[in-house]
């Protein structure tokens, strides 16, 4: 019982998890490390105009979202630093 409810919850969170919410953003200039936790805190601290600074909405539970959002940012540091710093990698298979 305890695992289904935690499995729901976890669904639930990712579904609305700000850094989920930041990779697919397409806004030019927005930040991309620790985008999550960053839209998280502007939503925290009152700020007016996500969609305009992140190019996403901020999720609805930010003070929930945070730790999780803080946990998966530091888990992607090691794409989002070189993306950040002007670093893309294209990669291909085959030969």
């Amino acid at each position: 019982m305890k695992r289904g409810l935690a499995g729901t919850l976890a669904v639930l969170m990712l579904g609305g998890c700000a850094t989920v919410r930041t990779l697919d953003g397409t806004k030019p200039g927005a930040p991309v490390v620790y985008a999550g936790t960053r839209l998280d805190w502007y939503a925290i601290s009152g700020g007016c105009c996500p969609q305009a600074r992140f190019g996403v909405d901020a999720p609805r539970f930010a003070s929930l979202d945070l730790p999780v959002s803080f946990l998966l940012d530091t888990l992607l540091l090691p794409l989002t630093l070189p993306a950040a710093a002007g670093i893309y990698y294209h990669g291909s298979g085959g030969f």
